[in-house]
């Protein structure tokens, strides 16, 4: 299949992302307006304009609602908070359901406040994020098991977003972990920053650091077959940058080749765009390879946008017609 008729199925498919679904606030501000506070003396930082986006396992979601994807509901725990309200809202004007969020007066919203200059257009002051520094709430946890539980069956795909870089604050506990190692029938698409080797028979993702790290912390040496059978029978999908995709199954590693981009305006959110254009393309056509070729075309378009970007399909269509073009 080419990714044009990979990219016609996607409207057929159904897609959860379950972890840590975090706000991104995205703060323009005005350094000609930074008095002094009359108060502390302090200068201000005068922001005159905020956008906001679901970010985290929420960007996974948007390239998924940008792709086409036929429903789209994410898993994961808000706070009682106005960043809770900003990140629901964010979601459904996206066409993205937030109806699976759990809610609690435990936790704050997890959020990244981002502070873009005004006059330069670069973001040159250093983030405000709100961070949950406790582990998960007991009762939290076991209402986000339980709504697992009770909605997987209905999505095609499960994608599992595991963004915490510590053992506190994130949403993918070990019982949650435990749960969506259990799910079958589906395509289950996990990424990790630092627990890719505690998952089990499902598809994990990380990038070539974090598949390193994984292997050193099992073996003491990096070792990608050795990892894929740690983890399970499905393919490990390790992703390179300009230099592509290594997949590595039971017939060893092969590498899936991506054309170099010269200049990219903003690789943030270039993991979570390849997950979502390569998860989709693996329930359409159940060829990993394939499904790496999507992802590494979506990758493509979404690092030529500032912040964290999305593609169409369209614009996926007109990126593999150029790479096309420059293998010919």
């Amino acid at each position: 299949m080419n990714p044009a008729s990979i990219l016609r199925r996607f409207p057929q498919l159904s897609a959860l992302v379950v972890g840590d679904i975090c706000l991104d606030r995205w703060c323009t501000y005005d350094p000609a307006l930074a008095e002094a506070s009359r108060e502390t003396g302090l200068p201000r930082v005068a922001v005159t304009k905020v956008e906001t986006t679901p970010g985290a396992g929420g960007t996974i979601a948007n390239n998924l609602a940008a792709l086409g994807a036929g429903r789209i509901a994410v898993l994961g725990a808000i706070g009682e908070d106005g960043f809770g309200w900003e990140l629901q809202r964010a979601l459904r004007v996206r066409g993205i359901s937030p109806d699976l969020l759990v809610a609690s007066s435990s936790l704050q919203t997890f959020t990244y406040t981002k502070h873009w200059n005004g006059a330069t257009g670069e973001e040159d002051l250093p983030r405000t994020d709100y961070i949950n520094a406790q582990p998960l709430a007991a009762e939290v946890e076991r209402r986000i098991v339980a709504t697992l539980g009770a909605h997987a069956a209905s999505f095609d795909i499960i994608l599992v977003s595991d963004q915490s870089e510590t053992d506190a604050g994130g949403v993918v506990t070990q019982a949650v972990r435990e749960a969506v190692c259990k799910l079958t029938n589906r395509v289950v698409w996990v990424d990790s920053r630092l627990r890719s080797e505690l998952f089990h028979n499902v598809i994990v993702k990380p990038n070539q650091r974090e598949a390193e790290e994984a292997c050193t912390r099992l073996f003491g040496r990096v070792d990608y077959l050795a990892l894929r059978r740690h983890i399970g029978p499905h393919p490990l999908v390790v992703t390179q940058g300009g230099d592509g995709v290594i997949i590595v199954d039971g017939t060893g590693e092969h590498r899936v080749a991506t054309v170099p981009v010269a200049n990219p305006v903003d690789i943030c959110g270039a993991g979570d765009s390849f997950s979502a254009g390569a998860a989709l393309a693996m329930a359409a056509c159940g060829d990993i390879h394939q499904a790496a070729r999507v992802g590494n075309l979506v990758a493509s378009v979404t690092i030529m946008k500032k912040g964290t970007g999305t593609a169409t399909p369209d614009e996926v269509i007109a990126a593999g017609e150029r790479a096309a073009a420059n293998a010919g």
